[in-house]
């Protein structure tokens, strides 16, 4: 088998789904930068004189674009980064979007039409925001309280979406595709706490409470202004019922079905543990 002498580059490699991408083409024996504000590889969206170096002798990037797609800067910065892989000649890039939402659509464009080989893995919210992410907390308070009603979403959980990624740098097959993904189940988040429930045998109940109450208590905590401004996006617009529907990526992708939302939670039972 021809040896893989690419070098990949992987934008966010701190991330939830770019640590995992990293880690597994490492353990691949590739060779792999990761990029971020502190990282291997310096690199800041803020910051467009830290994007050239980035780049030099990359063959194929991992994108993620922090803090979302939607902000109103994605569009340009996603433009310029493109222009300038494509100068320093990069040949593919795999972009992980999110789902429902239409500024994010907006830069899948831009990548589809940069002249690069391109794989969009567009991802439904994934299961690990409730393991290592801003929700964790709510598992160990025991109360999910979040300003949402009896809307579902298919949670994906973010191995899966590593794999996904990581077979569209490896593959050829996989250029040109647009991979949507989602877990094998719509699940509100009162069905959620329920399932945290019978998996971890204590029990963690689910609270609706205003967008103010919300608000308030992420400002309370210390949330990162940019984040609550992301999640108040998200609970008004994006979780309006738009994404209620399970999407085939994974099982297209990979050849194989989703992981379950019960099962991501025996799976990091460590991660959920008492006050």
């Amino acid at each position: 088998m021809k040896k893989d002498t690419k070098t990949y580059l992987v934008i966010g490699a701190t991330g939830k789904t770019g640590a995992r991408v990293h880690r597994k083409l490492d353990a691949l024996g590739l060779d792999v930068k990761g990029a971020n504000r502190n990282g291997e590889v310096h690199f800041d969206w803020r910051s467009p004189e830290t994007w050239a170096a980035s780049l030099v002798d990359i063959d194929a990037v991992y994108l993620t674009y922090y803090p979302d797609l939607a902000i109103p800067e994605a569009p340009d910065d996603i433009a310029r980064f493109c222009a300038l892989a494509k100068i320093k000649g990069v040949k593919h890039i795999t972009l992980l979007s999110g789902r429902g939402e239409p500024a994010a659509q907006v830069c899948e464009e831009i990548v589809k039409n940069s002249g690069l080989d391109w794989t969009i893995v567009r991802a439904s919210w994934f299961n690990q925001n409730f393991s290592e992410g801003m929700f964790r907390d709510f598992i160990e308070a025991g109360d999910i309280t979040l300003p949402v009603g009896s809307v579902t979403e298919p949670f994906i959980d973010v191995d899966d979406i590593c794999d996904v990624v990581v077979a569209s740098l490896l593959e050829p097959k996989h250029n040109g595709q647009l991979y949507e993904v989602t877990g094998p189940e719509l699940l509100s988040f009162s069905q959620l706490a329920e399932h945290f429930t019978d998996v971890l045998q204590r029990p963690v109940n689910f609270t609706q409470v205003s967008l103010d109450e919300f608000v308030s208590s992420m400002q309370h905590n210390g949330v990162d202004p940019k984040a609550i401004e992301m999640l108040t996006y998200l609970f008004t617009e994006v979780l309006d019922g738009r994404n209620e529907y399970i999407a085939d990526g994974v099982e297209r992708a990979l050849g194989r079905p989703a992981k379950r939302f019960k099962d991501f939670i025996a799976d990091n039972s460590n991660a959920f543990s008492e006050v």
